[in-house]
């Protein structure tokens, strides 16, 4: 079945680094290099993907940091509106019609928007001209 194999190479392969007699000398020396090459490349894998992850991290700590009143957020929760006064963790919203004023936290701010919605009354959104 196997007729290209030879006997002698597959000899030589089972006993890595041992004498002719078929005793091996090596203990384990194979198997601490691929436990060796098994941790780098962990490590590897951990810095390829925390380094995004930190860059993402950044860009959001910088965009909640530049916050200001008069800017055009939207919140995590899907909210959107005008940034009415910062204090410290705490945001004040104006939004809807009716300029309602709700208060939440820094870091519920997901995105300040570049073109700004405005809801009416009905129901349907418009742009809002500055």
């Amino acid at each position: 079945m196997f007729s290209f194999i030879d006997p002698t190479l597959l000899c030589s392969l089972v006993s890595v680094g041992g004498d002719s007699s078929g005793q091996s000398t090596n203990s384990g020396g194979l198997g601490s290099w691929t436990f060796i090459i098994i941790i780098v490349l962990m490590i590897a894998m951990f810095f390829v993907m925390s380094i995004p992850q930190r860059k993402r991290e950044k860009k959001v700590k910088e965009m909640l940091d530049s916050l200001k009143p008069g800017d055009r957020v939207r919140t995590i929760g899907g909210m959107y509106g005008t940034v009415t006064n910062i204090k410290d963790d705490v945001v004040t919203i104006s939004v809807g019609p009716d300029k309602a004023r709700l208060v939440f936290a820094r870091s519920a701010i997901a995105t300040v928007e570049d073109a700004p919605v405005e809801a009416t009354i009905d129901g349907e959104a418009k742009d809002v001209k500055k």
